[in-house]
């Protein structure tokens, strides 16, 4: 059994489709039909039922494909131990972003990280904070950005940034007005724009209104918190954004930041598995990040 042979059965288990599978391992499909029926004859069980339309995992093919993903990720840990030996010469670094913090953060930590160690090839995944969860606890990404709560119980984290959610209103909205902070009671006739289910400031918007015994009225939801806040500047609605946001530079018109009653805040969170091996560049990345934070703040 070899290596190559676990990432061939993983890809077809992903793809469900032999053409689609050969494609994204860069190989012939009559290869890769080749080595998993050798595979399938060394191992004595058959892993897929192939049909002209479909191919789909037997219970077998199941286990094996659940346990050479544990295997891969063993040997990716193996190779970055062996990075860490060449003193962080080389390597890579898979970091997973929720959208909100690879256009807050990210453009702030990247380039410090890389002007220390130009080596390290950086991997960006941009997903929402219910899908990073799942990539980060199954092996694929080495650390995330995330929000509390985490769902997963078996990622561990530690705290970047507490950061405060401020309200976005329209220039021409009556609260620009306003010297005192936000009441959210006030805003239960308002019309939100939020961003999509799934994402963690979305659940977020919804707890803050619930919080006050209202359910916020969404008339529109973005996956881009730039969306989010063109909309409000464009008079849709209004929004929670996190302060950050309201920190960068906008094109006219621009949406009016305002302090919430209670100044309620996010604690952004950086992620990783708990018992995964932290290589150098992943510690090195993670204290860049806390270091970033610390001056922009």
């Amino acid at each position: 059994m070899e290596l190559r042979q676990l990432q061939y059965a993983i890809q077809i288990a992903v793809e469900r489709n032999f053409s689609r599978a050969a494609e994204k391992l860069h190989i012939a499909q009559p290869s890769l039909s080749q080595q998993l029926s050798k595979l399938e004859k060394e191992i004595g069980v058959l892993l897929f039922q192939r049909s002209t339309n479909s191919v789909e995992l037997t219970h077998a093919g199941s286990l094996f494909v659940e346990k050479a993903q544990s295997i891969l990720d063993k040997v990716e840990q193996l190779k970055k131990e062996m990075e860490d030996i060449s003193q962080m010469k080389k390597g890579r670094l898979v970091v997973g972003s929720m959208p909100i913090t690879g256009s807050t953060i990210l453009p702030f930590v990247v380039p410090v990280f890389q002007a220390a160690y130009p080596e390290i090839e950086i991997s960006l995944v941009e997903e929402t904070s219910s899908q990073l969860e799942t990539l980060t606890s199954n092996g694929q990404t080495d650390i995330s950005l995330l929000s509390l709560p985490l769902r997963e119980d078996s990622l561990y984290y530690e705290t970047l940034l507490v950061e405060e959610i401020v309200l976005a209103v329209p220039p021409q909205h009556p609260l620009t007005g306003r010297k005192e902070p936000i009441d959210i009671k006030e805003l239960q006739q308002e019309s939100f724009i939020g961003l999509k289910k799934g994402q963690g400031f979305s659940k977020l918007t919804l707890d803050l209104c619930q919080q006050e015994g209202f359910t916020p009225k969404i008339v529109f939801e973005s996956s881009n918190m730039e969306t989010v806040q063109s909309l409000v500047a464009a008079g849709m609605g209004i929004a929670f954004v996190p302060i950050l946001i309201s920190k960068r530079s906008w094109s006219e018109p621009a949406p009016i930041h305002l302090a919430l009653k209670g100044r309620p805040t996010r604690t952004l969170v950086i992620a990783y598995r708990k018992g995964r091996y932290i290589s150098k560049a992943a510690e090195a990345f993670i204290d860049t990040m806390k270091q970033v934070m610390k001056d922009y703040r």
